[in-house]
């Protein structure tokens, strides 16, 4: 016996994976250790008869309550993970009318929920100590993606402090807070990396290179080239966001932080990327999505086949095809596709754009711009300075 489960009907529970009986499929089975045939008992990954047929219960009295926890002080990381990673694949499966995993998904299942030192620990035993060793841990990862993986740790565990705060230690918020601070020299996440700012030559070869390999993919790098938006924002984007006429685009803003209204950034683009977005816009409905790509099925051993058009849903989606664009384009293998981002920051800086401009071209903050971009907002100046320069030293002298 490998695993101890439990299962009762409808609700799943946290880290619970659904098992549907072919006559009814209403059951629900929820892994909730490891039996002790191998290995002593803990009490927490390793159960003993008495110690599983408890924490089973526990976990049915849960589901009887509706799924909705209160002050469960075995709540471990692993559980407070999955919890939000609910929330987050909930949200995004009413965005796009379908069932799809989050980022947050792929993110915390490589870095948190396979980390086995870190995702069995209850939150109640949980020390900064712990969260600084996972840190270290994973310092290896591209400062980037360290601190998009933080901030969704750091979300995921104050949400459990809301459900939970009856059970956990009052100093649990200062330990999320200084656990996850990146604040250590090496942790640090760097100004935008020299290797990812592309010259105006580079971002033409990877959008030529990108068309041609996938018209749908093609446009999508246009609109990350050209306005310097986040994938999740571009993806929500529907036809009647790209206003011809004006000779712009109307950009959604991010979910990032509380926004009660939806708002837009808008975004003047050429007369090229419109031209490259004609195609997609005319004669289609206006509140259809904007960008769409072909989804596939598999018919058999290497084969697959055309279903049906969809919008964009993960940025994992334009992995494969980002990599052979980068080759066929002759740029470095380590090029990103937020490259095309920095790049168009960079541009706006060194043009002499203000800076709260730039800011909120890109639904970004001043701060974030002189944190990231320091080097180039002077670099930008120096043009404007040098008019203002004059003779000090006589030719006499």
């Amino acid at each position: 016996m490998s695993a101890i489960s439990a299962a009762r009907p409808k609700a799943p529970g946290p880290r619970a994976t659904i098992a549907q009986n072919a006559k009814t499929q209403d059951y629900v089975r929820a892994i909730i250790g490891e039996a002790d045939d191998v290995h002593e008992a803990d009490g927490i990954e390793i159960l003993d008869f008495r110690q599983a047929n408890e924490k089973a219960q526990r976990w049915i009295d849960l589901q009887k309550r509706g799924g909705a926890p209160e002050s469960d002080p075995e709540i471990t990381v692993a559980a407070a993970v999955d919890a939000y990673i609910a929330v987050r694949a909930a949200r995004r499966a009413s965005q796009a009318g379908r069932q799809i995993n989050s980022d947050a998904h792929y993110n915390f299942t490589n870095h948190v929920l396979e980390d086995r030192k870190l995702s069995p620990v209850r939150l109640c035993d949980l020390a900064e100590s712990d969260l600084l060793a996972w840190q270290l841990r994973h310092r290896r990862l591209p400062p980037s993606t360290l601190q998009r993986i933080v901030n969704d740790f750091k979300a995921a565990l104050n949400a459990a402090v809301h459900v939970h705060r009856r059970s956990l230690p009052a100093d649990f918020p200062i330990v999320i807070k200084y656990g996850l601070k990146l604040d250590a020299p090496e942790l640090l996440a760097a100004a935008a990396c020299d290797n990812q700012i592309l010259s105006d030559d580079a971002v033409r070869r990877i959008v030529a290179a990108s068309l041609a390999l996938d018209e749908d993919f093609g446009r999508l790098v246009v609109l990350l080239a050209a306005t310097g938006a986040r994938f999740s924002q571009l993806a929500r984007m529907k036809v009647h966001d790209v206003q011809t006429e004006h000779g712009r685009l109307m950009i959604p803003q991010s979910l990032k932080g509380k926004k009660r209204v939806l708002q837009y950034v808008r975004v003047v683009v050429g007369r090229d990327t419109l031209a490259a977005l004609a195609p997609i816009v005319a004669g289609r409905p206006a509140s259809a999505p904007l960008l769409e790509r072909w989804r596939h099925r598999q018919v058999g051993p290497m084969k697959w086949e055309r279903v049906d058009r969809g919008p964009w849903s993960t940025p994992s989606e334009v992995t494969r095809l980002w990599k052979r664009a980068v080759a066929e384009a002759g740029l470095p293998v380590a090029t990103i596709p937020y490259a095309l981002r920095h790049s168009l920051i960079v541009r706006g800086l060194r043009a002499g754009l203000p800076i709260r401009l730039v800011a909120a071209l890109h639904d970004t903050s001043v701060a974030m711009i002189e944190q990231h971009y320091s080097r180039y907002i002077t670099e930008g100046l120096d043009e404007l300075v040098a008019r203002a320069l004059v003779p000090i030293v006589s030719r006499a002298a």
